[in-house]
């Protein structure tokens, strides 16, 4: 019994881990300041290349972005992730037409 709440408390933790991960491609300004070692500026400043360059392929991009350098991308790749579809790469539903003949 006790190895098994063990296991459960366990799985709690790394579980909220895993879910405290911000996305450099959907997070919004305040999720991206909410990250210990990234204030407004720094989030601003990460919208704006997302906007300029399109999705991180790797969170070591992030050292491309004004104000990051690779000690500071090395202490914030465990709260960073770029997986997943960002907004501006997710597919856009196109309605039919219908088209009229003349």
């Amino acid at each position: 019994m006790k190895k098994l709440l063990l296991t459960f408390i366990s799985l709690i933790i790394s579980t909220s881990m895993a879910m405290a991960t911000v996305n450099l491609n959907t997070a919004t300004k305040d999720d991206l300041d909410g990250v210990k070692g990234i204030g407004p500026v720094k989030a601003q400043s990460i919208i704006d290349y997302r906007k300029k360059n399109g999705s991180f392929k790797s969170v070591d991009e992030l050292e491309n972005v004004k104000g990051f350098g690779s000690k500071s991308v090395k202490k914030l790749r465990s709260e960073l992730t770029v997986a997943g579809i960002s907004p501006a790469n997710k597919p856009v539903a196109v309605k039919a037409t219908d088209k009229k003949t003349k």
